[in-house]
């Protein structure tokens, strides 16, 4: 008997929308980082990206349990000496809502370039509408 290997160019991707609303953070992530990752299919293979495309809707109504509202910080540097920035989520999730959601997943991809195109089939918006109507997205139920 022998294994299945998927091939880059053999694999079928499908489009999802999923709605963030009243989601929590952390599980919404990870059940996306597994669709982008091909991980919900049986051709799933670890050196190619089987997954899927993905489109968060309702991204500015996220939750985020205890207290991770208010202390919870998003770190970045500018690039220039002493450019350490610090910004929490309540002020990220009023002026880039999309940013949070993008964040989390990235941290549960891998980190190499199979990662680096796995999160370019993310797509995040913080109301309703997207632009996706043409591909006929499936809505993906947790």
């Amino acid at each position: 008997m022998k294994s299945y290997m998927a091939k880059a160019n053999e694999v079928e991707r499908k489009w999802y929308v999923v709605d963030a609303e009243n989601k929590v953070l952390g599980r919404l992530a990870t059940e996306i980082a597994n669709i982008l990752s091909g991980k919900n299919k049986p051709i799933y293979t670890n050196h190619v990206d089987t997954g899927d495309y993905v489109i968060v809707i309702n991204a500015d109504k996220i939750k985020l349990t205890g207290k991770k509202l208010e202390q919870k910080t998003h770190f970045y540097h500018t690039g220039y000496p002493g450019g350490d920035r610090y910004v929490s989520y309540a002020k990220l999730i009023q002026e880039k809502p999309e940013m949070i959601i993008e964040l989390a997943v990235k941290g549960m991809l891998p980190k190499s370039s199979l990662g680096r195109n796995m999160i370019k089939k993310l797509k995040v918006y913080s109301g309703t509408e997207h632009g996706h109507e043409a591909q006929k997205p499936e809505v993906y139920e947790f």
